[in-house]
């Protein structure tokens, strides 16, 4: 194979001549391959501007970058003649040797996804992706875009900060612009159809299950989904006469679909944002007295199913779907974290027993998130699942390794965070000690060892074992700049601990998981020991509708050890607390 060339990028000023005034440039100055490249092979080009907010985008590829750029220029439509009559509007024009129409067009929806997870972008402004399958030069198409993306940053490093700036950042793990799977892009396509089904019978109230495990791909899919029902031209006529909204009850991952849809200019159709909170969304529709369209939710085994202070109504699904035309929910009920979220009863396995029936049922099976071996996930999962511990296979492309005190566990994965290229690394743990919003009562605890022994911890909630400690998630003050990011993002959280709370949806490079003393091991079995949880949503009583009380502690306690065990994509590091958990998991992996 031949060597791969450096890219050709140009950097004009975006007016008229500016292309002809770099062509006589080239001349003049004999680089005429430079030229060809340009000016002859199809190109790719990024018109941007700087403004308050930040930069403004626009990213597109063709075969003849003089016509194309006319043609803006003269365009008439608002986003454009901002970029027209600004006068620090630049354009950055790029050739290579081995530019095709098909490479041309994935290495512009790389762009578009690597520009949208950049901080100082505002807006992006085309918002549709066209991946392409197999082409010749497809196998080219990382190595060619790394060597772009570090020109461009030599050029410019805030509009193109490092590829692991960029790679790390949750909007980037969220975007609607990666390039689907063969299985969740056939699930996509089998939304939709059914979603266009739904509506041309008139039907109110169809409900469209889509289930996968944890690291199955679950968000990237609602992601991309809801962007082709609000942009693709293909679902124009799903736009006509309906609504369109995003619903999520997790902070961190609206917070995320919040700026996604702020740089995207995301329409929901109505006078309603496109992603809210459940609650939220009931409330504002009830306010308006009208009825939704098309509700896509992300999360959904986080949905209420029992009214609480802010939500008055009984069941959050049942609430949406009466008040929709057709609500696709996306869900893992081995994720279900409080006893708020159960189903009390048999109506959620009736409506995917129906789901089912009618096809309307699509699973998920791929592991997208942990990159181990088949037998290395199985450990994972009997340990969940099954709640034994197997002997561990030897596995070179996965890092499983239990730590002899929660410090050294801290301290290792302090370490694989300073490594950024491969992605974030974090310390969580079971929700095994207090932990309140509000602020920690000090004086109450003023004479504790812990606080004589690092009194810098005084006034926060803390993980402690063994004189060890360390605080929970969003005790630390942060930056205001950083105020919008999720929590794995922010650069104090690698002195805190963080918890089901905080990381369930997102994944991490190596995941550092103190298992606190709600998880035992007994008579070679794991137990769940409610008692000696603090997570009061989980181990408390339940009402039923009959008005008995009933406790699903050990199964909530169960899903809360399943997040935290899913979430590495390179590594999982352990720490025990039960001294027989602590040495049954030694012995499995040596």
């Amino acid at each position: 194979m031949s060597k791969i060339l450096k890219p050709v990028i140009e950097e004009v000023e975006y007016e008229s001549g500016s292309l002809d005034t770099l062509q006589e440039t080239l001349k003049i100055s004999f680089r005429d391959e430079n030229k060809m490249l340009l000016f002859e092979y199809p190109t790719i080009y990024i018109v941007n501007d700087k403004n308050s907010d930040g930069y403004s985008v626009y990213v597109g590829e063709t075969t003849d970058i003089v016509r194309r750029t006319n043609q803006h220029l003269g365009e008439i439509r608002e986003d454009w003649a901002k970029f027209s009559k600004s006068n620090t509007t630049k354009m950055f024009v790029i050739g290579h040797h081995h530019f095709n129409k098909s490479l041309t067009l994935d290495i512009e929806n790389r762009l578009m996804l690597y520009l949208l997870s950049v901080d100082n972008v505002s807006n992006v402004q085309n918002r549709r992706g066209n991946p392409q399958n197999k082409y010749y030069t497809s196998d080219e198409l990382d190595e060619i875009f790394t060597k772009i993306w570090s020109s461009l940053n030599k050029k410019n490093k805030y509009l193109f900060p490092a590829e692991s700036i960029v790679r790390n950042s949750a909007i980037f793990k969220s975007s609607p612009f990666h390039k689907l799977t063969n299985e969740q892009l056939k699930a996509k396509n089998e939304i939709i159809f059914k979603i266009t089904s739904a509506l041309s019978k008139n039907e109110f109230g169809t409900l469209i299950l889509v289930k996968g495990e944890a690291g199955a791909g679950k968000t990237v899919l609602m992601s991309s989904l809801i962007d082709d029902l609000l942009n693709s031209d293909d679902t124009d006529f799903l736009r006509e006469n309906n609504a369109i909204n995003l619903v999520v009850n997790h902070d961190d991952q609206l917070s995320v679909y919040k700026e996604i849809e702020k740089k995207l200019e995301w329409k929901s159709g109505s006078t309603l944002d496109v992603a809210m909170k459940p609650t939220q969304f009931l409330n504002a529709l009830k306010k308006q007295d009208a009825n939704a369209g098309i509700v896509v939710i992300d999360e959904g085994h986080l949905l209420l199913t029992a009214k609480n202070q802010a939500y008055q109504g009984g069941n959050h699904l049942k609430d949406i779907l009466s008040k929709s035309k057709v609500v696709v929910l996306v869900y893992d009920d081995n994720q279900i974290m409080n006893k708020s979220q159960i189903w009390v009863d048999d109506s959620f396995l009736t409506l995917q027993h129906q789901a089912r029936l009618s096809g309307n049922l699509i699973e998920l099976n791929n592991q997208m998130r942990i990159k181990a071996s088949e037998s290395t996930i199985s450990w994972i999962r009997n340990i969940i699942d099954k709640r034994e511990i197997t002997k561990l296979k030897e596995d070179n492309n996965y890092d499983i390794q239990i730590f002899n005190s929660p410090k050294e566990l801290q301290d290792a994965i302090k370490l694989k965070d300073e490594n950024r290229h491969l992605g974030i690394s974090r310390l969580i743990a079971t929700y095994d000690w207090e932990y309140s919003s509000q602020s920690k009562p000090v004086e109450k605890y003023k004479d504790s060892y812990k606080y004589r022994y690092k009194d810098e911890y005084k006034n926060y909630w803390c993980v402690e074992i063994d004189g060890w400690l360390c605080p929970w998630n969003r005790e630390l003050s942060r930056d205001r700049k950083n105020s919008k990011l999720s929590w794995i993002e922010q650069p104090q959280t690698i002195d805190e601990v963080g918890s089901t709370f905080t990381v369930q949806g997102f994944d991490l490079n190596y995941a550092g998981v103190i298992i606190g003393p709600s998880v035992k091991y007994r008579d070679g079995e794991i137990k769940f020991d409610i008692s000696a949880s603090k997570n009061k949503g989980a181990v408390q009583n339940r009402k039923l509708e009959n008005g008995e009380m009933k406790n699903f502690g050990e199964d909530l306690l169960k899903n809360e050890l399943n997040v935290l065990l899913t979430r590495g994509v390179n590594g999982l590091y352990i720490y025990a607390v039960d001294e027989e958990l602590q040495a049954a998991l030694k012995k499995a992996i040596l």
